[in-house]
Parts: structure tokens; C-alpha cells; sequence
């Protein structure tokens, strides 16, 4: 095993959108192979024809190109171990499942669905095993000749793999070390369906991790149970000494609560938990997504990362290089991460703060347009870098700094109140006059002489410049009031002064 390239995979079912939970597992897979050296290969688990949705393979493929994960393989991309779409591959799973059956791993059932909910109903904690398949209608208790002729008849079966009773399984799992258990816990899994000629998740999984040298399984700790069974398929197989590792990861639990994240705690607390929005084509029902709602992919990945694994370090922000460098699996955390989903509103706030103001600026320009105003790239640019620390969101900036394009039509009551005081038509509008007076528009002598012009008078600078303000702004909230008028330029702050007066 050592001496083998490290390859993993991350293999998602298209039976809807990409959870959040998905992408982290395929992150940290992705910073596993890259730290490695290795291969990330992306397989699509699409046996169970029965729960394939419309839209989702290429949903989970447009979600990774937003998030900038990049495979090395596999679909969409190619490579030399395809087909990697699993309903491509029947005929090699055929031939192994002939293999487990010649080799009496595996045997032929043909209980309907109907026989196996009377025996549920007939036997609580009913299991297909050891125990039970005596009693059913399969190839261990039916004369060979049966077998063959309901097969050729055209009758519908499964394969189910015979799991021995009474053995130990070991599973030297990466994250949470030796765990064991005994093969009576694992009931005789359906490996292949008659009815559509496809294996389930189950063999398929097995197969495919084999044949495209897999040599690290890194998944969700739901799938742990699964495990022996895997460990078994390998075994009998004949696959034991190229059986890859596995890493089971915690579980991203509810923001408060108990339990794992679902869509539900999402819709309830208003995040997301998809990273594209999803509308359900069968329902109509839309998803939030964290790309729609206004989140940096950089920002997505960044938070995903620290749910799980740390550096060991008060750091927090990292670029997906610095990651690759720092992540170390054997770090990861065996106890579930509470998904703290304004956390990852801090992250893209920081993210703002990094991008540089022509980034941010090009990302609002066309929300800018949207509202009608016609403004130079160099003019939003400003705007950007006097504004940006003050918001979490690119669409958050037109809400708190729209004056800067569009001068206010209304006038805040509760500042008005407040603010304007009885003798401020008066005050604004020699303002108006100074400001009118000057040659030299500049932040800086503007300050100074509405400094010295405040002094001369003996006005109240709280007064004042609360007023100013509000004529430019509308409400009591904004930048330094220099920058504000200096950005407008003359003839603009005359007027909104001037109209202030004449409106409030």
C-alpha cells in the first residue's frame, strides 16, 4: 500500500442537490490527494435508477466548478479508469457478480417485496441473514433446477452476498483508529437487482474503488456501519491486500440541538445548506444556495475546512494552497462539528476585507446598473473601498451607500427629528454658500474651512455636521462626511443641501 500513488475519490449520487456536507468530504479528499501528491477522481454512484433525479449530476458538477475543487478524473473530465458514471459499467459488474456467486460467496433470491414485508411483519428486527435465509425463497433452500427455470422464465431477483456469522472484522480506520466488529451484525445485502441488470451501491462501490486502485476511502461517519460489509466484499473478492484505507469523518451537527445538519434547520434559521440554489423539478420547491446568497467560494471552502480538522494554530483564514500545506488527517476529529453557519458569515466578511477593491467593485458594478445609474468603474471603485469593511455581503453595499449614486428622495423621520434642529435651514444653508465659494473641492480644504467657518460662528459641530449629513445621506449613517461630499463634488452637495432645506 505504501508504495502505490495515493488516489481517492469522491463519488455522489445524483439523487438531488449537493449537500453542504457532501462538499466538505469532497474538500477534504481533495487536500488529502493534492498533499499527497495524488488523484481526486470524481465518480458518479448512479445504480439506484429508482431515486435518480433530473438535473442533479450536472448541479454537483456546476457546484465544484463554482467552488474551484478541481478533479483529476473522472466524469465530465476523462481519464484511463472509466467509464466513471456507474450506469455505464453493468458488464463489469456482471462478471464479479458471477465470480461471488461460482465462488458460493453470494446466492440467488427470489422473495418479492411482498413476502418480505409479511416477514417483517411475522418477525420483529427482521434481518435477511444467517439466521432467516433458510426460511425464504432463495438458491440455498430451492432444487437448482427451480432456480434456473424461474430464471429463464424471466422472474425478477437479486443476488444477496452470504455473510458468515461468528467473524471478527477489523477496520483500521485513519481518524478514529482500530474499531471492530462481528460479521453477525451485517445482514445479506442485496449486491444485484435482476430488474434493471444493475449491482447496488454496495458491490458497485467495492468494484469500482478496486479497479480505478483506489487507495484511501475518506467519507462521512454515516457510513461507517457499512464498512464491514466492505471489508467482507474485499475478502471474498479476493481483494484483501489491496483493500484501500479508510477515514471516517464526524458529522456536521445542527447549529443548536441535537443531531446532524439537515435542510430543515436551513429553511428554519435562514442559511443555506446547499452550495448552489436547487429547484426541486418534481415539486418546484427552491433551495437557498450559498453561491445565490451572496458567499465567496473561497469563503465556503475556508469555513468547511475548520469543521472537523484545525491547524493547531489561532489562524483561521487560509487560502486553499495554505490548506493543502497545513491539513493532516490524523487531526481530524472523531466527535461531531457543530455547523455554526454565522461563522461562515465571519469568513466571507474576511474574505471582503482580502479581495482588493477592484474585485469587490466588479462584483457590484452590474448591481449598480440594475438600479438604473450609468457610474464609471473608477467612481464604484471608490465607493468600494470606502464601504466595504462596513458590510458581510457584496449585495449588502446598494442598501448603505445607494446615496453615493442616487441623492436621497426622502428623509429619515426619526433622524429628523433628532438632528435637524430649528435653526438648521438657516446653518445648511450658508454651508451651501461656503461650499459654493470654494475653488479648491478637495477633502482636505473643504475640512478646513468648514473647520474654521464652524469656529468663526460658534456653531455646534455635532450640530452641523449631523445636519450636513442628513441633507446628503437621508439618514444619520454613512462615512466621514468630507469623503461623502468630496466623492458628490461640488455642484451635487450644493444641491442636496439646497433641497434639503426646501424638502424637511
Amino acid at each position: 500500500m505504501s508504495d502505490r500513488k495515493v488516489r481517492v475519490r469522491f463519488a455522489p449520487s445524483p439523487t438531488g442537490p449537493l449537500h453542504i456536507g457532501g462538499v466538505r468530504t469532497a474538500l477534504y479528499n481533495y487536500l488529502f490527494a493534492k498533499q499527497n501528491g495524488g488523484s481526486l477522481v470524481l465518480r458518479i454512484e448512479d445504480t439506484d435508477s429508482t431515486r435518480l433525479v433530473p438535473g442533479a449530476e450536472e448541479y454537483i458538477i456546476e457546484a465544484f466548478q463554482w467552488l474551484d475543487i478541481k478533479f483529476d478524473e473522472g466524469v465530465s473530465i476523462g481519464g484511463n479508469y472509466g467509464p466513471y458514471r456507474q450506469s455505464e459499467r453493468r458488464k463489469i459488474y456482471r462478471r464479479y457478480v458471477d465470480q461471488l456467486l461460482e465462488n458460493g460467496k453470494a446466492y440467488i433470491a427470489f422473495d418479492t417485496p411482498e413476502e418480505l414485508n409479511a416477514k417483517r411483519i411475522e418477525m420483529p428486527n427482521f434481518q435477511y441473514d444467517s439466521q432467516t435465509r433458510s426460511q425464504m425463497r432463495n438458491s440455498l433452500t430451492m432444487p437448482p433446477e427451480e432456480v434456473e427455470a424461474l430464471i429463464e422464465d424471466g422472474t425478477q431477483y437479486v443476488v444477496r452476498f452470504k455473510v458468515e456469522p461468528g467473524k471478527e472484522v477489523l477496520i483500521d480506520d485513519i481518524i478514529r483508529g482500530e474499531v471492530k466488529f462481528m460479521s453477525d451484525v451485517v445482514d445479506d445485502k442485496v449486491l444485484y437487482k435482476s430488474a434493471d441488470e444493475l449491482p447496488t451501491y454496495h458491490l458497485a462501490n467495492i468494484v469500482d474503488d478496486h479497479l480505478m486502485e483506489i487507495t484511501h476511502v475518506i467519507r462521512g461517519e454515516e457510513w461507517l456501519p457499512s464498512s464491514p460489509l466492505h471489508v467482507l466484499l474485499y475478502q471474498a473478492l479476493g481483494w484483501a491486500d489491496t483493500m484501500p484505507r479508510f477515514a471516517h469523518l464526524p458529522l456536521l451537527l445542527k447549529p443548536e440541538g441535537k443531531g446532524k445538519l439537515s435542510k430543515r434547520d436551513g429553511d428554519r434559521l435562514g442559511f443555506p445548506v446547499f452550495p448552489l440554489e436547487w429547484k426541486d423539478p418534481k415539486s418546484g420547491e427552491v433551495s437557498m444556495g450559498y453561491r445565490e446568497n451572496g458567499y465567496f467560494p473561497e469563503a465556503i471552502i475556508n469555513f468547511l475546512a475548520l469543521l472537523g480538522w484545525n491547524p493547531g494554530t489561532e489562524q483561521e483564514v487560509f487560502t486553499l494552497d495554505k490548506l493543502v500545506r497545513l491539513f493532516d488527517i490524523n487531526k481530524c476529529s472523531k466527535s461531531g462539528a457543530r455547523f455554526d453557519y454565522k461563522k461562515c458569515i465571519w469568513f466571507n466578511h474576511e474574505y471582503m476585507l482580502h479581495k482588493s477593491n477592484e474585485e469587490v467593485a466588479g462584483l457590484f458594478a452590474p448591481i449598480v446598473a440594475g438600479h438604473g445609474v450609468d457610474e464609471t468603474f473608477e467612481r464604484i471603485t471608490e465607493v468600494v473601498a470606502m464601504m466595504k469593511d462596513r458590510v458581510d455581503f457584496v449585495k449588502d453595499l446598494w442598501p448603505l451607500c445607494s446615496f453615493f449614486f442616487v441623492p436621497p428622495t426622502e428623509y429619515d423621520e426619526k433622524t429628523v427629528r433628532k438632528r435637524w434642529k430649528e435653526d438648521s435651514p438657516q446653518v445648511m444653508g450658508e454651508l451651501a454658500d461656503l461650499l459654493e465659494s470654494l475653488d479648491d473641492f478637495s477633502l482636505e480644504n473643504q475640512e478646513k474651512e468648514v473647520m474654521a467657518w464652524i469656529e468663526k460662528k460658534g456653531y455646534k459641530l455635532g450640530d452641523v455636521m449631523n445636519a450636513f449629513r442628513l441633507a446628503l445621506v437621508g439618514i444619520g449613517k454613512g462615512p466621514g462626511m468630507f469623503d461623502i461630499s468630496a466623492f458628490l463634488g461640488k455642484e451635487e452637495t450644493v444641491r442636496r443641501l439646497r433641497r434639503a432645506i426646501a424638502m424637511i
